[in-house]
């Protein structure tokens, strides 16, 4: 991939020479830093943050980030350190280097979990969002080369990618890569079933193809028939690790599948959206119950569009996607289509000036500071990755509460689930639900489109039975963490007293341990025992045991460790 490329890109978004300028001095180091290394595949080493360099320009990434990713392997592939970037190129490259480092290390291991490293990974995400939008888009040229690596690397990174790294995508809204992702590791997780998919629909496929082809103009003339004003049509077959996924939901029929594919038009405004609907209805019939209306209730990762499945000509079914050219932008780019820069803010933790990140819709992306809080509360590290791989990467469903407000929740999710998301005070007295109006049990599994209201009642409290059929990471965590305090609080009653021991995670920094010794001095509480764990320099773990007189105490000692400046983590477990 030749230089000269990125540049013509970022020529095109008319950005300032002086970007261009830095950008080819971040090229020249990097070619010079990787200069004689070769890939696996024999290419020249350049080639590959080159191309995850273009790619970002592609999507309209910021100049630094496009640096960074020319620069996101001269640290760990070639010789010079975060100093050196730093020095030439400013400590916000140095930081997003570093950052992408960092995941670089991360080693994802199915079974065995190296889930502790992924808390890093959304450590990462907390800290600023564009080091894991490098990762993904370096991710996908490393999937692209995964013929040249040995077969037990290839299924290992691909496993990883598909079930880390694609769903990650997803759910930052960018579906376009997540599918590319997800394809690129079908054949190396599940080389039986891919081959089979192939076999069994390569001929399908080039039949849908055609038959897209064939009915388009016939639409294309009713829109200029009705003075619909839309800026492009064109046909998607639908990819196949996603058709796989759907297949197995429906007994690996073909026939029960009716979105493989799709025609979709580009709009100039959400009225032309719903006039157009109405539009096609009038020349194809729609089938009942399968109308989507993804504007007025977006997914989860922020996607809108109109679907309908129509029966077109020959009776055959195909969907109609309707959406605007920004909400086309957002479902092929997702987070990165909502880049915006606030202005400079001045960090006096790292004594530096960083851009601050906005996004066009905050609370589309809320999720994100949600992982960041509820891995605080997470000790055990494989739950931590199950709880990420229900609560966030799992199918979702959208249900409505009594005043219309959507609930996002995972596919499955109960009554129970629904009031732990409301507010931890409606699950722990939940005592019934209704859903559309009608008394269900509460493990009654919720659809989308239902609505849901919790019956409560003051001084109840969650029962173990729970447990057993909850879906959400987050309802489980709070049905045990309120089981957990009554039996934590018997405990105190009857030794008068518990030793417990405190795991603190926080960045490094002068005056740490004495701003935490200081809280249990406070407290007048004290500490029996002491150890720091400096495998990781830049967090390192504190253990820090003493003995408390109740449960009140435990908690109020845990609230004002979680307020000490830099401390990310703060878990607990009694000795006794």
């Amino acid at each position: 991939m030749a230089f000269g490329k990125l540049i013509d890109i970022l020529k095109k978004q008319n950005r300032p020479a002086a970007d261009l300028e830095f950008v080819e001095k971040a090229y020249h180091f990097a070619a010079q830093a990787h200069q004689g290394q070769k890939r696996k595949s024999g290419d020249p080493f350049i080639v590959h943050p080159l191309s995850t360099a273009t790619r970002l320009a592609e999507m309209q990434l910021d100049t630094k980030t496009v640096a960074a990713a020319l620069l996101h392997d001269t640290c760990e592939d070639g010789d010079c350190n975060r100093s050196h970037i730093k020095n030439l190129f400013g400590e916000e490259i140095a930081f997003l280097v570093e950052g992408v480092t960092k995941l670089d290390k991360i080693r994802y291991k199915g079974s065995e979990r190296s889930a502790e490293s992924l808390r890093k990974m959304f450590l990462a995400i907390g800290e600023d969002i564009r080091i894991v939008l490098l990762k993904l888009v370096d991710r996908l040229h490393n999937m692209e080369t995964l013929q040249y690596l040995p077969p037990e690397k290839q299924k290992r990174i691909a496993r990883e990618t598909l079930e880390i790294y694609a769903p990650l995508a997803y759910r930052l809204g960018m579906s376009k890569l997540s599918s590319k992702l997800e394809d690129l590791s079908f054949p190396y997780v599940y080389p039986d079933e891919h081959d089979w998919l192939i076999r069994t629909t390569k001929e399908k496929y080039q039949t849908w193809g055609k038959y897209l082809e064939r009915i388009k103009p016939v639409l294309v003339e009713e829109l200029l028939k009705e003075e619909i004003k839309f800026l492009n049509v064109d046909s998607r077959i639908k990819h196949y690790y996603s058709l796989y996924r759907k297949l197995l939901k429906h007994d690996m029929d073909l026939a029960k599948i009716t979105d493989i594919a799709a025609l979709r038009i580009i709009l100039t405004s959400v009225e032309d959206c719903y006039a157009a609907l109405g539009i096609i209805h009038k020349l194809w019939p729609p089938v009942p119950g399968q109308i989507k209306d993804y504007i007025a209730l977006p997914k989860p990762n922020g996607y809108r569009s109109l679907h309908t499945t129509v029966f077109g000509p020959q009776n055959n079914l195909v969907e109609i996607q309707l959406r605007t050219k920004e909400m086309h932008e957002e479902a092929e780019h997702g987070i990165a289509a909502h880049w915006a820069y606030s202005e400079y803010k001045k960090d006096s933790n790292k004594n530096r000036d960083r851009r601050g990140v906005s996004f066009a819709d905050q609370k589309q992306f809320s999720w994100i500071n949600q992982i960041k809080e509820w891995q605080k509360d997470i000790e055990n590290p494989d739950e931590f990755l199950e709880s990420l791989k229900i609560d966030f990467f799992k199918d979702r469903i959208f249900v409505l509460t009594p005043k219309g407000d959507v609930v996002d929740l995972p596919e499955g999710s109960t009554p129970i689930d629904f009031a732990y998301h409301i507010h931890t005070d409606v699950g722990t007295t939940a005592t019934g639900a209704k859903v559309n109006g009608k008394m269900v049990p509460l493990d009654h599994k919720l659809e989308v489109g239902d609505l849901v209201e919790i019956l409560v009642q003051k001084g109840r409290k969650p029962s173990s039975d729970w447990l057993k059929f909850v879906k959400s990471g987050e309802a489980r965590r709070k049905i045990m963490s309120t089981i957990r305090k009554v039996q934590d609080e018997k405990l105190f009653q009857k030794h008068g007293g518990e030793k417990a021991e405190f795991k603190i995670t926080a960045r490094d920094r002068v005056g740490l341990i004495r701003d935490l010794t200081d809280i249990f001095a406070r407290q007048k509480i004290s500490i029996q025992g002491m150890l720091t764990d400096e495998k990781n320099k830049n967090y390192p773990l504190i253990n820090i045991k003493a003995t408390l007189k109740n449960r009140r105490e435990l908690e109020k000692l845990m609230l004002k460790l979680k307020e000490v400046k830099e401390v990310k983590e703060v878990g607990f477990k009694l000795l006794s």
